[in-house]
């Protein structure tokens, strides 16, 4: 992890910053939501998350890229109650990876899904 300056360490699978030194690629991926590609919305939040981290590694994949090219990553909860759910399923989806992230608690576009996920990678 790299903590910049005199500000608490990071921890929990995050960088406070990432830098890019002259990439050659950059790809932005719009929020993704816990829907399969069959339309179907799965029950729970584990498995919503994990729809979601799914929806978004094929979003990477089109690109040429994968999730170990993120460089941020925010995520949208539908309530605080998620968060340590959250956070052990993006660090199953990462393993060592830990690019800069920002959760944020707030209402979703619709109510059934419980998170929405947007990043940024670059390779």
């Amino acid at each position: 992890m790299i903590t910049p300056g005199p500000i608490v360490p990071d921890g929990g699978g995050y960088r406070h910053s990432y830098e890019i030194t002259a990439p050659a690629r950059l790809v932005h991926v719009s929020g993704q939501i816990p829907v399969a590609p069959d339309g179907s919305l799965p029950d729970g939040f584990a498995a919503q998350c994990r729809q979601v981290w799914a929806n978004l590694a094929a979003a990477l994949a089109h690109h040429g890229m994968g999730l170990s090219d993120l460089v941020k990553v925010t995520t949208f909860l539908s309530d605080r109650a998620y968060r340590e759910e959250n956070s052990a399923i993006r660090q199953e989806a990462l393993g060592d990876h830990a690019p800069a992230l920002t959760v944020i608690i707030t209402g979703i576009y619709d109510e059934a899904w419980l998170l929405e996920v947007e990043a940024v990678a670059a390779r």
